[in-house]
């Protein structure tokens, strides 16, 4: 069998990807499930962050959310049982590769598929999910009639926030890209988000926020990254459709939170003086949390099955933003593409 890696030669350089022969999986340990992989949505490796957790190695396994079907079950598993069609998220730490026919996977990390859902729709609406349920329950509590920004709404995250925030009954405003985006995102059912376009840069995101709260606020931000420094100072790499971390403050209402996914985010003391001004917060998303504390266990189990997703996903409440399925023998090329953050709908590899 044939499974992708990803291997980093020196620290800075770019990720090269690799198909290896490996063996047939070992024997099945007691809490262990052997799946047999029908989907496998593919995610960038973080590289920094597997380097601070000590889980760098030579070769990284590649596509951690998977789909597919029981094969066999260890003697202790008592969740799932030959046949059972499943889905979950391989943990930071996995030696498995999800690109590849079939893994052993332990018990804990899956859940059972409903069978409306497509693998491909389970693989590729996990991930995304996860980080949009953990952002808009547990960190912002979200609640009908607030009013939640949700920036680059139309990629696969913000596309399954946008429909999870409207689903309990917020106001949604959101930024694209692209006239492409702009229209994915007025397609979007139910309609009702407010659609501002700043792929010109000729829009104030902090002015439009402001006019459509009254000059209020707003009460929740996903962002998608922002700008820390001025235009000049900026590394090549930051989008500079990206909103200034200033322009945040600025539209953030009283008692607001913001939702950040810059792990590298810098607040000078005129910022936090701003943050107490308004008694706003300011929170990490890293999904990766649920995974690397045991003692979250069972309620990450329950987003991903018994109270959310995947029951969310096959009631229709949110639907993915996902790309054609991709075949095996493309699955290399694809993951250069994602890695490279270029890839604007999820990638997954169908077997």
């Amino acid at each position: 069998m044939k499974a992708l890696y990803g291997q980093q030669n020196s620290p800075g350089e770019e990720m090269t990807f690799v198909f290896q022969e490996r063996e047939n999986p070992p024997p099945t340990r007691d809490h262990d499930v052997k799946v047999q992989v029908r989907a496998c949505a593919l995610s960038w490796v973080d590289t920094e962050l597997l380097s601070e957790m000590k889980l760098q190695k030579d070769l990284v396994p590649v596509g951690r959310e998977i789909s597919g079907v029981v094969l066999e079950v260890g003697s202790k598993v008592t969740f799932f049982q030959p046949d059972d069609e499943v889905v979950g998220i391989l943990p930071l730490d996995s030696e498995e590769s999800g690109v590849c026919e079939v893994i052993l996977v332990h018990e804990h990390y899956l859940v059972h598929k409903p069978e409306k859902i497509s693998w491909a729709e389970a693989a590729g609406t996990v991930r995304d999910g996860l980080r949009a349920y953990t952002a808009l329950h547990y960190l912002a509590q979200v609640c009908p009639g607030r009013s939640v920004l949700v920036l680059d709404g139309a990629s696969p995250f913000g596309a399954i926030a946008i429909q999870l925030a409207q689903h309990r009954g917020a106001k949604v405003i959101s930024t694209a890209h692209s006239l492409e985006d702009k229209q994915y995102l007025e397609r979007l059912r139910p309609a009702g988000a407010r659609v501002i376009d700043v792929s010109h840069g000729k829009v104030d995101v902090a002015e439009s926020c402001l006019e459509e709260t009254g000059g209020l606020g707003v009460d929740i931000v996903l962002d998608a990254g922002v700008r820390l420094y001025s235009a000049e100072d900026e590394p090549a790499s930051k989008s500079q459709l990206l909103p200034h971390k200033h322009d945040i403050l600025t539209l953030l209402g009283a008692g607001g939170h913001w939702i950040t996914t810059e792990k590298d985010l810098q607040l000078d003391p005129p910022d936090s003086h701003s943050l107490f001004l308004k008694g706003a917060t300011v929170s990490f998303l890293n999904e990766e949390i649920w995974n690397l504390s045991n003692v979250q266990q069972g309620k990450y189990l329950d987003i991903l099955w018994g109270s959310y997703i995947m029951e969310k996903l096959s009631n229709n409440i949110f639907r993915p933003q996902l790309d054609e399925p991709i075949p095996l023998y493309e699955a290399k090329v694809s993951m250069e593409i994602v890695q490279k953050n270029q890839a604007r709908k999820r990638q997954v590899i169908q077997f």
